[in-house]
C-alpha cells in the first residue's frame, strides 16, 4: 500500500473494491476501500520471472477521481468526518467478526457519509449547513463515546478546539461539558423511554422546547364554513391555532393554501415530562343551527356549532421516542358529533379515555417536528421552517425563562360554564355568549380579542351554540391584548342571546342578560387568575349595554353580599332602573393575566409605582422581602430598574441605601434559589445589557463596606451572611459600572481591584492578599472545592491578560514582591530549600501520572499535561546538573527520584504511541511528537553526566532503565540499550565482576516480560547492541558474551511463556512454564524456579491434574532440609504466612503432596511421603500425636487392594510442519491419558487448539515435504508402557506396569514373502518401534518429550557422513562421466587437519574416563562410535582412489595435500581403533548373499548396497547387525527446535531417531525371549559393488534397525513365535 503524491491536477486513485486474502507469500492482502499506489501492471497473470501469478488481481481495483487543493474537501469538518469513518470502519469490522450488534456502527456510519455528501454538495442554506454541522458533531462525538475512542472538544460554530490557543482551565472545563454531555445523551438512548437521535443534547442545553406543527390538508364533508381550532391538550395551556376552512374545501385565504404553519412554544421541561401530551383539534362549523334542514325556508346563518374533533397523542413525538419529521405526514381521524347534547370538551375526554368513535374516514393529515431554543433562536437555526408567516402560539402563562425585553401583556379569558333558565319558552335556550371589551364609556374597543394564533383580531367573539341545553359548557379561550395605558379603565362585557333556527325569529331575538369584569381592580392590581363566578344582570337590551348603568354595580358574586343571594329577580339599590339580577341563571369565567407590566401584588405594585407615593416607599422596600419570589422574578428587570433609580435619584442621602441594597440582596439570593436556577441568564442579560445605573458603585460599596466593619466589630449583622451568598452579583453590577461609557470620568474613584481594565499592578495586590488566604484554607483542608475553583478563575483571567498584552513575564506571575520581578528560575535558586521543593515535585509529578488524573479518552488533555511535564522534567534535570552535581551537593535521593520519575513519564499509558490506531496515532504525532525519544535523550544524557556516581545507582536504577528500554520504539531502545554496559562496566571495574546487574536484570526482566513488555525484535536488538559493546573491551569480551547469551536465553523461554499464557488450553502454557523453571534451575536462581513450580502447580490443580500437581510441589519440597534454618527464597501461595522454618514448610508441603497423590489415586507415591514424615516424628521430633495421625496410610494400602484403578493409556504425538510454534515443531511426545480416556478424544482435544492442522492418518514417520511445509499435521497413535522391574521388588502389579515408564513401544503388523491361504500366520511380520521419554511418566507434566543423548547424535552424524560417501563412490562406479567437484569437497572436508574436528571432539566428549565413569550405560553405544569411526578408514580410501583416477592435472597438488592428510588420518584412526579391510566384489552380477528368515549366516549377509564378513554371530544375534550403518536409511527430522525441554540443552546437536541401548541384565538376548530381535530379509537387493572384511575387533553388537521418531528403535520378528537362529 502507498500514497500518492500530491500533484497539480485531480488524478484518479486506485482504490479495492473487494477482498483480496494473502494466499501466497507474495500476495499483497486487500480490503475494500484501501487505496494503493500501482507501480507497475501487466497483462496476463504477471510475469513469472518476479511473481508468477502478480501480487493481486487488477480486476479488483477501481480508479476513482480525487480533489486536491482547497475547496469544500479541504474543510476541517470534511476531513474529520472522513477520518472517523476510517477509524470506525475497522472497529465495525472487529465487531462484524465477533458478532456484537449491539452498536449499530453501520447505521451511524451511513448517516455520516449522507451527511457529508450534503456538506460537499455546497447547495445548503447558511442556516441548515449550521444545523447540519451541530447534528453531525453530536454524533461523531456520541459515536465515539460508545466506541470508546478519544473525547473530541469543540468550540461554539463546532470546531474542534485548539490546545494552543486555549487555557489549560477552558480547555479542562470544555472537556468536562463535552463529557457531561455526552453522558446525559447515552443515559437518554438508554432509557426505557428513549430519545430521538439529538434530542438529548438540545435539551439538556436550553430548557424551552417547541412543537413545529404543519397542516398539511383537511378533508371533511361538512358542506358549510369550519374554523379549526388546535392546541395542546392536558395541560391545554397554550394558545389556540385558528384555521377558517371554506365550504369549497379549501383555506379561506387561499394564500395560506400548503402553508398552514405554527409553533407551539415555551415547551417546559414539566411538560415534556408529562404522562402523555395529545395534540387536538377542535372542529366548529359555522352556518344553519341542523345541518339537516331543508333549504325549503329561510334559515338563521353564521351560527357556530359544533361539528367534531381531532385527537393525536404526540408524547412520543415531545419525548423523543419517535422520529419527528416536518416531511412525515400523520394522519388524524375525525370524529363527528353524536348528539347535540355533546360539548367538544366532552368528545375530547371519551377520545383521549380510548373510547371509539366512528370517523368515517374523515380527518386532518399534520407534520409535526420538535425544535429546542427560544422563538429568537428557532427562527435563526429553522428559517425554512418558521418564517414571517408561521403562526406563533404562545404560551397560557410564562416559559421557565423570562428573557429581559420578551415582553408581554396579555389576558387570556375562558368561558367556563353558564346554567340558564328556559323562562317563558317551551325549550330550552339556545345561548350564544358574546364577548367585547368596553372603556369607561362603554364604547368598545376595536380588535383587542384574538380567537386564536393565525386568526385575525376582531371587536367581538361570539361563542359556541349548543341546542336546547340548561347546562351549558363552552370551554372556549381567547386572548385579550389590551395596550397597557389602557387597562385601568377597560372592561370586559359579556352579553347573552338565544339563537333560533329561523331566521326571522334570530332577528327578534334580543340580549337576555349581561355580565361584566374590570381588568383593572380599585388597588391598582390587575384581575386575579383563577375562576370568576359573575352575576348576571336582566333589563332593557339598551340598558344592558350602557357602560354607565351597571358599572357601579358589583359583577362578582360575593357569599358576604346577602342581597345577591335572596330571591330570584330583584332590583339592585342605587342601580339604574331597569337592572336586575337573577340566581337562576349562572355564569363561570377563568381568566389568567401574562403580563411583563401588569401584577397582581400590591407590595410590588407600590415598589414599581414608587413615585407616585414616596410616603410609603420605606414600607413598600420592607414588604418586597415578603412578596412570592415568583412574581418578583417575572419583573425581575422592572424591579431591578426600580431599585437602582430609588439610589440613583436619592444619591444625595443614604436613607434607602441599606434597604435597596437588602432588596438586591434578596433578589439575588432568589434567582440562586434552585427552583429559578434558569434565570441566571436573566440576571446576567440584566447587566450586560439593559443596566444603566452610573454611580450605583458607591452606595453598594458603602453598604457592603458598613456591613464588613459592624462585623469587624463584633457586633450582630443578621444581613452579612445573605450578602456574603450575593456577593457574586454585587460585584458583577459593580464591575458592569467599569464597563459603561459614562463611567470614564469616575473611574479614578473605583477601586483598583474591582476592575478588570485595571493596570497589572492591581491585580498583583489582590494577589498577595489572596494567595496566602487560599494557601492557608488548602492546607488546612477548609473549603477546597471553592479555593480550586477560585485558583481556577485567577489562571483563566491571567491567561487571558497575557494574551492581551504580552510586556512581560511579571504580567502573568503568581508570586509578587515589593522588591520587583524575578524569573521563575531565579526564583528558584534563591530558596533555601530548594532540594525539599524538588523532592516533594518529584514525587507529587509521579504520583499524578500514575493515577491518571484524566479520563483516558481525554486525550488532549493528557498530552497538554504530558507536554507541561516534559517541559518542566527537564528544566529540573538542569538544575540538577547545574546546582546538585559536585561531590559537596550531590544528593543520590533527589537524582534516584528524577531517574524514577523520567521512567514514569516515558512508560505511561498515554504515551504509547504503538496502541493506538493509526489515526490517533498521526494526530499526536502531528501536534506533540514522539515525547518518549525526547525524555528517554534526556535520560541518558543525565546517566551519562553522573560519572564516577554511577555505581551507586546499581542495581536500583536496572529496574527502571530495563522498563525504558522494553517500551517499543526502535530509536529509543537504540539509544538507551548501550547503559546497560555502562553499568556492567562501571560495577565490573569496582568489584572484577557485574554479578549484581546481572541478578538484577534477570529478576526484572522475568516479571516485565509477563506484564508484556518485550518482544522479539527487543531481543535481537539487546543481543547485537551489548555483544558489540562487550567485544570492545576486552575484559568484558568473554563475561560480556556469556551474559547476553543468557539474557537471550532467558528472553527466549519469557516470550514463549507469555504467547501461551493465555490460551484457554493451558497444555502449551504448563509446558512453557517447565522451560522457565528448569532454565532457572540450571543458571542457580531458585527464587524464580520455586516461583515457577507454583505456577505449574497451580495449573495443574486447576485442571484437577494432582497426581502432577504433587510431583511438581515435591520438587520444591526436596530442595528443603529437615532444620530450623529460615526459608532463603519467599513462598507463594497458602504457607507464605504460617510457616518460617525449612522444617515446617517442608512438613506442609507434604501433606500437601500426600493429598493430592491420594486425589490422584498414587498411593503408592503417598506412602513413601508418609514414612519418611512418620520417621521424622519417630525419631528426630518425637511428636507422637502427629505420628499417630500420619499412621493413617494403612487406609492407602487398603485402596490399593480394594479400589479399581484403571490403568490409563499412552499416546505418541507429534506435530509436524512449520506452522506450530516452536517448542512443539517437528517434536514427537508420550502423552498420558486419564482415566477412561478414549483416542479418539484425545485427539478432538489436540486439534481444538489447531483448529487448522491436518491429522495424519498413517502411523510411519512423515517425510521431509511435510517437515518443511508451513501448515500444520498432528499424528497420534497408542503406545504400550514397557515394565522396568527393577523399580518394584515383588512381582509387578498394575501399578508399576503403567507407572515409573520411561520407554514405550509401538507395533504395527505387516506381511512378506508368498501369501499361505492355509496360516495367515506364516507371513506374519511385526514392526515394533521403541521410545524413550526425558522423564519417567507420571511426572511434572502429562507429557514428555522423545529424546535422545548427545552420544547418539553423534552415532547418527556418522552413520550420515559414511552414507554420503558411499553414495558418492557408487554414483562415480555407476557413472564415470560425473564432474568431480562435490568429491573433491567432501573427501576434503573430512581428511583435512584444517577443518577437520569431529573425531577430536567426539573422543574429547565421550572417549574419556569421566564420561564412562559417570555414564555406564553408554558402553555399548561408545563402542559403536568407535566402529563407526574405524569403518570410515576404509570408505575415504576408495574415494580417494577414485578421485586419484579421475583428478586433472592442475588438480594434481590438490589431491596429493589430500592423500598425505588421509595417510596421517588413517595412521592415527586404525591404531586406536582397529583397522577395516575391504574387498572387491562382482559388480552388476546380481550376486549376494541373503539371510533366509529364521536362520542366521556364519559369513556373508545382506547389507544394501556394502556388504561387510564378519566373525560368526552371538546367538539370537544377527552379524550384519554389528554394524549400524547396514540398516536402512531412517527417515530424519530436524529436531532441532526453540527451547530446550527438561533433558537436552538448546545447543544440543541434531538428535538421532534411533537410540539403541544395551541389553537389559534382566533380559538376556535369547532367541526365546519376548524382546529378541530379528529383521526381516530386504527384498530385490541392488547388486554390492564393494564387500567387506572385518579384520579388528568387532565392537558394538547391539541391534539397531529403523526408527520412527526421536529416540525410537525399530525391529521387526516373525508373528506366530521366537524361532532358534539355526
Amino acid at each position: 500500500r502507498g500514497s500518492r503524491q500530491e500533484s497539480q491536477l485531480p488524478a484518479p486513485l486506485p482504490t479495492a473494491v473487494w477482498n483480496f486474502p494473502r494466499t501466497k507469500e507474495h500476495h499483497l492482502p486487500l480490503q475494500i476501500g484501501e487505496m494503493v499506489h500501482i507501480l507497475q501492471a501487466s497483462e496476463g497473470k504477471g510475469d513469472p520471472r518476479v511473481h508468477p501469478s502478480g501480487i493481486f488481481p487488477a480486476s479488483l481495483i477501481r480508479l476513482k477521481g480525487a480533489v486536491h487543493g482547497q475547496g469544500r474537501w479541504n474543510t476541517p469538518m470534511v476531513q474529520e468526518i472522513t477520518t472517523t469513518l476510517r477509524e470506525w470502519a475497522t472497529i465495525w469490522k472487529q465487531l462484524y467478526v465477533v458478532r456484537d450488534e449491539g452498536l449499530d456502527v453501520k447505521q451511524m456510519m451511513q448517516e455520516l457519509m449522507e451527511q457529508r455528501s450534503q456538506l460537499l454538495s455546497g447547495t445548503l442554506p447558511k442556516d441548515q449547513l449550521l444545523r447540519l454541522r451541530k447534528e453531525v458533531t453530536g454524533k461523531m462525538d456520541y459515536g465515539n463515546k460508545i466506541l470508546a475512542l478519544d473525547l473530541v472538544v469543540r468550540d461554539e460554530d463546532e470546531n474542534i478546539l485548539d490546545p494552543d490557543r486555549t487555557s489549560v482551565i477552558s480547555l479542562f472545563q470544555a472537556h468536562r461539558r463535552a463529557a457531561q454531555t455526552l453522558t446525559q445523551r447515552i443515559q437518554e438512548e438508554t432509557s426505557p423511554q428513549q430519545t430521538a437521535p439529538g434530542h438529548g443534547t438540545h435539551g439538556a442545553a436550553s430548557p424551552s422546547h417547541n412543537l413545529y406543527l404543519c397542516v398539511r390538508n383537511f378533508v371533511c364533508h361538512i358542506g358549510e364554513e369550519a374554523q379549526l381550532f388546535m392546541a395542546l391538550y392536558d395541560p391545554g395551556e397554550h394558545e389556540n391555532y385558528v384555521i377558517r376552512w371554506a365550504s369549497t374545501g379549501v383555506p379561506q385565504d387561499i394564500e395560506l393554501l400548503n402553508n398552514l404553519k405554527v409553533v407551539f412554544t415555551d415547551l417546559g421541561s414539566t411538560d415534556l415530562k408529562r404522562e402523555r401530551l395529545f395534540l387536538v383539534c377542535q372542529i366548529i362549523r359555522v352556518g344553519r343551527m341542523d345541518l339537516r334542514d331543508s333549504h325549503s325556508r329561510k334559515l338563521s346563518t353564521g351560527l357556530r356549532r359544533p361539528f367534531g374533533i381531532s385527537v393525536m397523542d404526540i408524547t412520543d413525538i415531545t419525548k423523543g421516542t419517535c422520529d419527528s419529521d416536518e416531511d412525515k405526514q400523520h394522519f388524524i381521524p375525525v370524529h363527528l358529533v353524536a348528539t347535540d347534547g355533546d360539548f367538544l370538551h366532552n368528545m375530547i375526554r371519551k377520545v383521549v379515555e380510548g373510547k371509539d368513535i366512528n370517523h368515517k374516514g374523515q380527518g386532518l393529515w399534520v407534520s409535526l417536528k420538535m425544535l429546542w431554543g427560544d422563538l429568537s433562536q428557532v427562527r435563526k437555526d429553522h428559517p425554512h421552517l418558521v418564517d414571517r408567516s408561521t403562526a406563533v402560539a404562545r404560551k397560557l402563562g410564562y416559559p421557565e425563562v423570562i428573557m429581559p425585553g420578551d415582553v408581554r401583556n396579555d389576558i387570556y379569558l375562558t368561558l367556563l360554564q353558564g346554567e340558564f333558565d328556559k323562562g317563558n319558552k317551551k325549550t330550552q335556550k339556545n345561548v350564544e355568549v358574546t364577548v367585547c371589551v368596553c372603556d369607561e364609556a362603554g364604547n368598545v374597543m376595536q380588535n383587542v380579542i384574538h380567537a386564536g394564533a393565525g386568526d385575525s383580531p376582531t371587536s367581538h367573539y361570539r361563542s359556541v351554540v349548543y341546542y336546547q341545553q340548561r347546562h351549558q359548557r363552552w370551554m372556549e379561550t381567547l386572548k385579550i391584548a389590551v395596550p397597557i395605558e389602557d387597562v385601568h379603565r377597560t372592561h370586559l362585557r359579556f352579553t347573552f342571546r338565544h339563537r333560533s333556527s329561523s331566521d326571522s325569529k334570530d332577528r327578534s331575538e334580543r340580549i337576555f342578560s349581561m355580565a361584566f369584569v374590570r381588568l383593572m381592580r380599585p388597588d391598582g392590581t390587575t384581575l386575579r387568575d383563577g375562576e370568576h363566578d359573575l352575576v348576571l344582570y336582566k333589563g332593557d337590551s339598551k340598558k344592558l349595554e350602557d357602560a354607565s348603568s351597571y358599572l357601579s354595580l358589583p359583577s362578582e358574586r360575593n357569599l358576604s353580599e346577602p342581597k345577591l343571594l335572596s330571591g330570584s329577580s330583584f332590583r339592585v339599590s342605587g342601580a339604574t332602573p331597569g337592572l336586575t339580577v337573577s340566581t337562576r341563571d349562572s355564569f363561570q369565567i377563568s381568566t389568567l393575566v401574562c403580563s411583563t407590566k401588569l401584577t397582581q401584588n400590591v407590595n410590588l405594585l407600590g415598589l414599581l409605582k414608587w413615585r407616585s407615593k414616596p410616603s410609603l416607599l420605606c414600607g413598600n422596600l420592607q414588604k418586597l422581602m415578603n412578596v412570592d419570589g415568583g412574581e418578583v422574578i417575572k419583573f425581575l428587570q422592572d424591579t431591578l430598574d426600580a431599585l437602582f433609580s430609588i439610589m440613583m435619584e436619592h444619591s444625595e442621602t443614604d436613607v434607602y441605601d441599606t434597604l435597596v441594597f437588602d432588596a438586591l440582596v434578596f433578589i439575588v439570593t432568589l434567582v440562586a434559589d434552585r427552583k429559578f436556577q434558569h434565570f441566571n441568564t436573566v440576571l446576567e442579560a440584566y447587566i450586560r445589557q439593559h443596566f444603566s445605573a452610573t454611580l450605583a458603585y458607591k452606595k453598594l460599596l458603602a453598604v457592603l463596606t458598613q456591613y464588613v466593619e459592624q462585623a469587624g466589630r463584633g457586633e450582630a449583622c443578621e444581613s452579612l451572611p445573605r450578602t456574603f451568598k450575593a456577593l457574586e452579583y454585587i460585584f458583577k453590577f459593580i464591575q458592569g459600572l467599569c464597563l459603561m461609557p459614562g463611567v470614564a470620568p469616575h473611574v479614578g474613584t473605583i477601586p483598583s481591584f474591582l476592575c478588570p481594565l485595571s493596570p497589572p499592578e492591581c491585580r498583583e495586590l489582590v494577589l498577595e492578599v489572596a494567595l496566602p488566604i487560599l494557601q492557608e484554607l488548602i492546607q488546612a483542608g477548609e473549603e477546597e472545592d471553592a479555593c480550586i475553583e477560585l485558583l481556577s478563575s485567577i489562571l483563566e483571567v491571567l491567561y487571558q491578560a497575557q494574551k492581551v498584552n504580552q510586556e512581560s513575564t511579571r504580567h502573568t506571575s503568581l508570586t509578587a514582591s515589593p522588591g520587583g520581578h524575578r524569573s521563575p528560575a531565579q526564583l528558584l535558586t534563591s530558596l533555601p530549600s530548594l532540594q525539599d521543593f524538588l523532592m516533594e515535585t518529584f514525587i507529587l509529578f509521579k504520583d499524578l501520572i500514575g493515577k491518571t488524573v484524566y479520563p483516558g479518552d481525554w486525550m488532549v488533555m493528557n498530552m497538554v499535561q504530558n507536554r507541561e511535564f516534559l517541559r518542566a522534567i527537564n528544566h529540573f534535570a538542569s538544575t540538577l546538573t547545574e546546582m546538585f552535581l559536585s561531590n559537596s551537593d550531590f544528593e543520590l535521593q533527589l537524582w534516584n527520584n528524577y531517574f524514577h520519575l523520567a521512567v514514569a513519564f516515558l512508560t505511561q499509558e498515554s504515551l504509547q504511541l504503538e496502541n493506538f490506531s493509526p489515526a490517533k496515532r498521526n494526530s499526536i504525532l502531528a501536534k506533540y511528537g514522539d515525547m518518549r525519544a525526547t525524555i528517554g535523550a534526556s535520560i541518558r544524557d543525565m546517566w551519562y553526566s553522573l560519572g564516577q556516581r554511577k555505581i551507586e545507582f546499581i542495581p536500583g536504577m536496572v529496574g527502571p532503565i530495563l522498563e525504558m528500554t522494553l517500551v517499543p520504539e526502535l530509536e529509543l531502545r537504540k539509544s538507551t540499550i548501550p547503559i546497560f554496559f555502562d553499568m556492567m562496566l562501571c560495577e565490573h571495574r569496582l568489584t572484577g565482576s557485574f554479578s549484581r546487574f546481572e541478578d538484577e536484570i534477570l529478576r526484572r526482566l522475568d516479571s516485565e516480560v509477563e506484564g508484556g513488555r518485550g518482544d522479539e525484535q527487543y531481543m535481537q536488538l539487546f543481543k547485537s547492541i551489548l555483544l558489540s559493546c562487550c567485544q570492545s573491551h576486552s575484559e568484558l569480551a568473554k563475561p560480556g558474551e556469556d551474559f547476553v547469551r543468557l539474557v537471550s536465553e532467558l528472553l527466549e523461554r519469557l516470550l514463549d511463556y507469555r504467547a501461551v499464557m493465555n490460551d484457554e488450553n493451558k497444555t502449551y502454557s504448563m509446558s512453557c512454564t517447565v522451560n522457565l523453571l528448569n532454565f532457572y534451575k540450571e543458571i542457580d536462581r531458585q527464587a524464580m524456579y520455586i516461583r515457577y513450580l507454583y505456577k505449574l502447580k497451580d495449573l495443574h490443580i486447576s485442571y484437577e491434574n494432582y497426581t502432577e500437581g504433587a510431583y511438581t510441589l515435591l520438587l520444591h519440597a526436596r530442595l528443603l532440609t529437615w532444620s530450623e534454618e529460615s526459608n532463603a527464597a519467599p513462598v507463594p501461595g497458602p504457607h507464605s504466612l504460617q510457616v518460617h522454618t525449612q522444617r515446617q514448610l517442608k512438613e506442609a508441603l507434604y501433606n500437601q503432596i500426600i493429598e493430592y497423590f491420594d486425589q490422584g489415586k498414587m498411593w503408592e507415591e503417598a506412602i513413601h511421603i508418609c514414612k519418611e514424615l512418620a520417621e521424622q516424628y519417630e525419631s528426630h521430633m518425637f511428636d507422637y500425636e502427629m505420628l499417630s495421625d500420619i499412621l493413617v496410610e494403612a487406609r492407602f494400602y487398603e485402596k490399593i487392594l480394594k479400589v479399581l484403578r484403571p490403568s490409563p493409556d499412552y499416546f505418541a504425538v507429534g506435530y509436524y510442519g512449520q506452522g506450530f510454534p516452536t517448542f512443539l515443531r517437528n517434536k514427537v511426545f508420550i502423552y498420558r491419558g486419564k482415566e477412561y480416556e478414549r483416542r479418539e478424544d484425545f485427539e478432538m482435544q489436540l486439534l481444538c487448539p489447531f483448529p487448522n492442522a491436518e491429522k495424519l492418518k498413517s502411523t510411519s514417520p512423515p517425510g521431509q515435504d511435510i517437515t518443511d511445509s508451513p501448515g500444520q499435521y498432528i499424528q497420534c497413535f497408542t503406545v504400550q508402557p514397557g515394565v522396568l522391574s527393577h523399580l518394584c521388588p515383588f512381582p509387578p502389579h498394575s501399578f508399576y506396569k503403567a507407572n515409573h515408564i520411561q520407554r514405550f513401544s509401538y507395533s504395527r503388523p505387516f506381511k512378506r514373502g508368498p501369501n499361505d491361504p492355509d496360516n495367515e500366520f506364516a507371513n506374519m511380520w511385526i514392526e515394533r518401534t521403541t521410545f524413550r521419554t526425558a522423564y519417567p511418566l507420571p511426572g511434572i507434566l502429562r507429557w514428555f518429550v522423545i529424546i535422545i543423548s548427545p552420544l547418539e547424535n553423534a552415532i547418527e552424524t556418522m552413520m550420515k557422513t559414511n552414507e554420503k560417501i558411499m553414495s558418492e563412490i557408487n554414483r562415480h562406479q555407476n557413472d564415470p562421466s560425473l564432474p568431480i567437484n562435490p568429491l573433491s569437497m567432501l573427501l576434503n572436508g573430512i581428511v583435512d587437519p584444517a577443518v577437520m574436528g569431529g573425531f577430536a571432539k567426539y573422543e574429547k566428549a565421550f572417549f574419556q574416563e569421566p564420561y564412562m565413569q559417570e555414564h555406564p550405560e553408554d558402553a555399548g553405544n561408545i563402542e559403536k562410535l568407535k566402529d563407526l569411526i574405524a569403518w570410515q578408514i576404509p570408505l575415504l580410501a576408495e574415494g580417494i582412489r577414485i578421485h586419484g583416477q579421475k583428478v586433472t592435472e592442475d588438480l594434481r597438488p590438490f589431491h596429493e595435500r589430500m592423500e598425505q592428510c588421509f595417510e596421517q588420518l588413517r595412521a592415527k584412526v586404525e591404531s586406536q581403533y582397529g583397522v577395516r579391510e575391504m574387498v572387491s566384489a562382482m559388480v552388476g552380477m546380481g550376486r549376494h548373499a541373503t539371510l533366509e528368515p529364521g536362520k542366521c549366516c556364519t559369513g556373508e549377509c545382506w547389507s544394501s548396497p556394502l556388504t561387510l564378513l564378519s566373525p560368526p554371530c552371538f546367538p539370537g544375534q544377527c552379524c550384519h547387525l554389528s554394524h549400524p550403518l547396514l540398516s536402512p536409511k531412517p527417515p530424519l527430522v530436524s529436531s532441532a527446535v526453540d527451547g530446550a525441554w527438561l533433558s537436552a540443552p538448546s545447543d544440543a546437536p541434531a538428535a538421532p531417531w534411533h537410540s539403541p541401548a544395551p541389553p537389559s541384565p534382566a533380559v538376556p538376548h535369547c532367541p526365546s525371549h519376548p524382546t529378541a530381535q530379528r529383521h526381516p530379509r530386504p527384498q530385490n537387493l541392488p547388486p554390492a559393488p564393494l564387500r567387506a572384511r572385518t579384520t579388528g575387533t568387532s565392537a558394538g553388537r547391539t541391534a539397531s534397525a529403523p526408527s520412527s521418531g526421536p529416540g525410537a528403535r525399530t525391529h521387526a520378528s516373525p508373528s506366530p513365535s521366537c524361532q532358534s537362529p539355526r
